[in-house]
């Protein structure tokens, strides 16, 4: 059964009532409040322009563990190369991650109210981007949301090869610095699991995800610093 959202109710059902595709719901809006009490619950939007939103939480879930990392010796030479910054370019970055195209997937599901919900979760504190600029151009990043100790990653973009990674690598750095949990990859892909992503029940996703969804983390953390 597929639920129907009501957008003057911003209760989900539970997430282990997903379909075997993982597809929960559909419908309602994507006001921050709504977003926020979906990553809460392990849901997460995902649809294409034009269409109903859709509502997931997939079984098995995909996550990193922050200490199974994999940081690359030749990619640890290229941090250098590049100036990463901290949520001085949230709009670029999320629309960079729109238009460009990658080669595992056909369009984007980043829709203009996606990018107009995270950019008011930006704003409240909860959204931010990793950017990777390189002889002060913008050439990578990545976007996410913060929900206590876990960091939900939503998607990431290079212009110049290896420019996610090094944003990617810069990301895990600072949360263990700061004291996060584990990072929410949502579904598979070979890239992050080359860098040591694996996958867990949603069970146990779930399990982990309602132990530190209310761990308190500094919100100074997130200012532009190397």
């Amino acid at each position: 059964m597929i639920y129907k959202l009501n957008k003057f109710n911003q209760d989900f059902p539970p997430a282990t009532l997903a379909n075997e595709d993982g597809l929960l719901a559909f419908g309602a809006d994507l006001v921050a409040s709504r977003v926020i009490k979906a990553y809460r619950e392990g849901i997460f939007p995902w649809y294409s322009e034009g269409d109903p939103i859709l509502w997931w939480s997939p079984n098995p879930r995909f996550i990193l563990e922050l200490d199974d990392f994999k940081l690359r010796r030749s990619l640890k030479k290229k941090l250098k190369h590049f100036d990463i910054k901290i949520d001085t370019s949230f709009d670029q970055v999320i629309k960079n991650c729109q238009s460009i195209p990658r080669d595992d997937q056909d369009g984007t599901w980043i829709t203009t109210d996606v990018i107009e919900s995270f950019n008011e979760l930006h704003t409240l504190g909860y959204a931010h981007s990793i950017e990777a600029f390189y002889e002060g151009k913008l050439v990578g990043g990545l976007y996410g949301l913060a929900i206590g100790s876990v960091f939900c990653g939503e998607s990431m973009f290079a212009l110049k090869s290896d420019a996610s990674k090094v944003a990617f690598a810069f990301l895990v750095e600072k949360l263990k610095l700061w004291g996060f949990s584990f990072i929410d990859a949502q579904v598979p892909t070979p890239h992050l699991k080359s860098l040591g992503a694996k996958e867990v029940s949603r069970d146990e996703f779930l399990e982990k995800l309602f132990l530190h969804r209310d761990d308190e983390v500094d919100v100074s953390s997130w200012v532009s610093t190397k």
